[in-house]
């Protein structure tokens, strides 16, 4: 599936004219190369539309009975190629990008309050989806479901094929 984003071209609603929305803020929590890459191509777009930037953004989640600055170095060491890979999207599209590791006792909380400070216009995230048995119905994990509720700005959810 192709997505295409439209430049500065106007589009007719209505009779009214309206610009596409320019966002000079996206935030894209990346997971995994399989799952993160097309949210970051997309953010990439849309950032290289308005020669803006992209924060790219990879959350250890930090159990409970441990404080949130308790040393989780294997947790790092694995997020360091992954966000090597959103740096390396962010290049091939020619856009900046600010990658960090944040914690939190959850990926999703950690995302919305980000998003929050860093005052984001946009969170582009990919989520694979899951078929539940009972209802047969395709729904997104946990922390997209979090970040869709709370995010303090507008998401945009890249969907993986369903998964068993």
């Amino acid at each position: 599936m192709a997505l295409r984003v439209e430049g500065h071209l106007p589009f007719s609603h209505r009779g009214r004219t309206r610009r596409t929305i320019a966002y000079r803020r996206i935030l894209v929590p990346v997971v995994d190369r399989e799952i993160s890459e097309q949210a970051m191509a997309i953010a990439c777009r849309l950032a290289a539309e308005r020669r803006t930037s992209v924060t790219a953004v990879s959350v250890i989640e930090v159990p409970a009975e441990l404080p949130l600055d308790a040393h989780m170095t294997d947790e790092e060491e694995q997020l360091k190629p992954v966000l090597a890979e959103a740096s390396a999207i962010a290049e091939l599209y020619g856009v900046g990008v600010e990658a960090r590791t944040l914690r939190g006792r959850a990926a999703g909380e950690a995302i919305v309050e980000e998003a929050k400070q860093a005052r984001s216009e946009i969170i582009v995230l990919s989520a694979p989806r899951k078929m539940r048995a009972l209802r047969r119905v395709a729904v997104f994990g946990s922390t997209v479901e979090y970040v869709l509720k709370h995010a303090p700005c507008r998401v945009m959810v890249a969907a993986a094929p369903v998964s068993p």
